[in-house]
């Protein structure tokens, strides 16, 4: 069964960036794409009767904007279009995913974002708090991107919370998927109660971020060839801006502890990070580990 890749599509420079992504990831990983647009739902209350002459606009007009993203995407990579109700475009994509046993769901920044970097607007916003299937983040102007480039390294930002395993076994897969060198992250700040000493406190959170990294670096297969960084700052943003970024990276983060089991939910460094990542993120759910960037089998 192929590797499928869920991108939310809409005809403006936020869908251009998020099927650009996804067509690398696609590329790299020869995945099919699942290109979805999301309509709001036929089942209207009777309060509100239907429209049938503008849903049938509306459907006309996706069927368009489909085919020419078709048309955009050539011979690239194998690709199926859709046209998926829901009530609302989180949901449509979701669903989706579930149903086409997706390993990844891909969408852009909301508009107004700085180029390079994820303006996470209301779709991404509610997929990064509810979604049990990892969701990659295309920054502004990753349409600028070549798709050849495919993926030049998956770094892994591991911790030791709750997550920190399928986090690990994730950054694996898709790793291999890509044929993409791995690099674990450990990020190291500095933010100083009063009255702390500051050299003894790097100290302390270098310690620990190596400690991390060493513990990482062990649980990982004896096949998987990896790197391992501590970035260092006195904020996370600042540790980020520390460290060299590839144009065809990606980045996996774990879910906050605060996420259901299975599910979503972005913690408070990597909103962080986001605000400074050149490069596009992949946040994972916190115990997904079976579907997170593989394909499932059937018997």
């Amino acid at each position: 069964m192929p590797t499928r890749i869920v991108v939310g599509y809409i005809a403006n420079e936020s869908g251009a960036d998020a099927l650009a992504l996804a067509t690398r990831i696609a590329r790299a990983s020869e995945a099919v794409l699942e290109v979805v647009i999301v309509l709001p739902s036929e089942a209207r209350g009777s309060v509100v009767p239907p429209d049938a002459g503008y849903e049938r606009f509306l459907r006309e007009r996706s069927r368009t904007w489909l085919a020419e993203a078709s048309a955009a995407l050539g011979d690239e990579v194998a690709q199926s279009l859709h046209i998926r109700y829901a009530e609302s475009f989180a949901e449509g994509l979701i669903a989706a995913a579930h149903e086409f046993e997706a390993m990844l769901i891909v969408v852009g920044a909301a508009r107004g974002g700085i180029l390079g970097r994820v303006r996470i607007g209301s779709v991404a916003n509610e997929l990064l708090h509810s979604s049990d299937v990892p969701v990659a983040l295309a920054p502004a102007g990753s349409r600028e991107v070549p798709t050849g480039q495919g993926v030049t390294r998956i770094t892994a930002a591991v911790g030791t919370r709750p997550g920190a395993e399928g986090l690990l076994e994730a950054s694996v897969r898709l790793a291999r998927l890509t044929h993409a060198p791995l690099r674990l992250l450990s990020l190291v700040s500095i933010d100083l109660p009063a009255g702390m000493d500051e050299e003894l406190a790097q100290l302390t959170s270098t310690v620990h971020a190596e400690e991390v990294l060493l513990t990482a670096r062990r649980a990982l297969p004896e096949s998987v060839e990896s790197t391992a960084v501590t970035a260092k700052g006195t904020t996370i943003e600042a540790a980020v801006q520390s460290l060299d970024w590839h144009a065809g990276e990606l980045v996996l983060v774990g879910s906050n502890r605060l996420a259901t089991p299975s599910h979503l939910f972005l913690g408070s460094t990597a909103a962080k990070m986001l605000r400074e990542l050149p490069v596009p993120m992949i946040v994972v759910p916190r115990t997904a580990t079976a579907r997170a960037t593989t394909p499932r089998t059937t018997t």
